[in-house]
């Protein structure tokens, strides 16, 4: 299993010109001193390299690319009025896609099974021309479009399951059918995106899946719809690289969201995830998203790389109603989800 990060990521900080904010190396921290404390959970660790040019722009225009070097580069600024780029951005943000890159390429190359890119800033927010939502660059889109571009990757599973909605791998990715988007997030909350008819144009009809849940949604939910939803659509779909957008602002204890899982539910879901990619004989990689509650976001990443290590074991998913609802929904394009 391989753990991939960068000193970079630590000296992206958007405190210095908004106090506060919630996206900043504190996070980081958290996460890797918990998992120093527990040796790593025997994992690999191998660095981020920065993604180059011609990496980002497999999702991302040369004009954004530049504009976010220059941002950086003369000291920095606000984008937005929560998103900042300040000297050592550009730099952090190109090694977030560069470990996403590195990641599918060392699962695709049979290296391991099951990876985590643990960088910051996150990305699935980040547009081919747009920064917002504390990302700069889309690094699971970056190594998503890589795995099929040039890893002889046909198809990849992106299951993304932080709170916000990940409107930017949506936009990324909404008229193709080599990337297949499962999103499950907080109905009704920023950015407004991700409605259930939003399923892809074109080529990509049907290969968006929007799955928002309603606030307080927990364990039997998220359980409910992997097991209704996302594994019989992945059966049918046989993606060749499943990556998980890995945001855990979905805690209970999260001060972003509204949601009501636990570490150990994300432990759980990460089992559900290992297995259907064992059965599938797809790798597993996930990439770092949300999560700005620290001792939440550092025990759920580890209940995720512990399962996805081979820790824990499948179980039965409850029934439930949202679940049964968006099966009937997404039965339309995939008619497994039928069951």
């Amino acid at each position: 299993m391989l753990y991939f990060s960068d000193p970079s990521s630590l000296e992206h900080d958007p405190r210095d010109l908004m106090p506060g904010h919630p996206e900043s190396p504190p996070r980081l921290v958290a996460i890797e001193r918990r998992l120093e404390t527990e040796g790593w959970l025997g994992w690999e660790r191998r660095e981020a390299p920065a993604a180059s040019k011609a990496e980002l722009e497999l999702v991302h225009t040369p004009r954004h690319i530049a504009a976010i070097r220059e941002l950086s580069e003369s000291g920095g600024g606000a984008i937005d009025v929560e998103t900042y780029a300040g000297p050592a951005s550009y730099r952090a943000a190109a090694h977030g896609a560069g470990g996403a890159a590195a990641m599918a390429r060392a699962l695709l190359a049979g290296e391991a099974t099951a990876g985590f890119s643990a960088l910051r800033p996150p990305g699935h927010h980040a547009e081919a021309e747009r920064a917002m939502g504390f990302c700069l660059f889309d690094s699971i889109a970056v190594a998503a479009a890589l795995a099929v571009a040039e890893l002889g990757a046909a198809r990849v599973l992106i299951l993304d399951w932080d709170v916000h909605h990940g409107n930017g791998t949506e936009a990324i990715f909404g008229e193709r059918d080599d990337v297949l988007l499962i999103t499950i997030q907080q109905e009704g909350i920023w950015p407004g995106t991700g409605l259930p008819e939003d399923i892809g144009s074109g080529a990509g009809a049907g290969f968006t899946i929007n799955l928002p849940v309603p606030a307080g949604s927990g364990r039997d939910v998220f359980l409910s719809l992997l097991d209704r939803v996302v594994a019989p659509v992945a059966g049918e779909y046989g993606p060749d690289l499943i990556l998980i957008s890995a945001g855990y602002d979905s805690h209970r204890d999260d001060p972003l969201g509204g949601l009501g899982l636990t570490s150990e539910d994300f432990g759980q879901m990460s089992v559900e995830v290992r297995e259907l990619g064992a059965r599938l004989g797809a790798p597993v990689g996930a990439v770092l998203e949300g999560g700005y509650a620290p001792p939440a976001l550092a025990a759920s990443v580890e209940a995720t790389m512990r399962a996805l290590g081979g820790g824990g074991e499948s179980v039965s998913a409850p029934e439930t109603a949202v679940a049964e609802e968006a099966a009937a929904r997404v039965a339309a394009y995939w008619p497994t989800a039928r069951g």
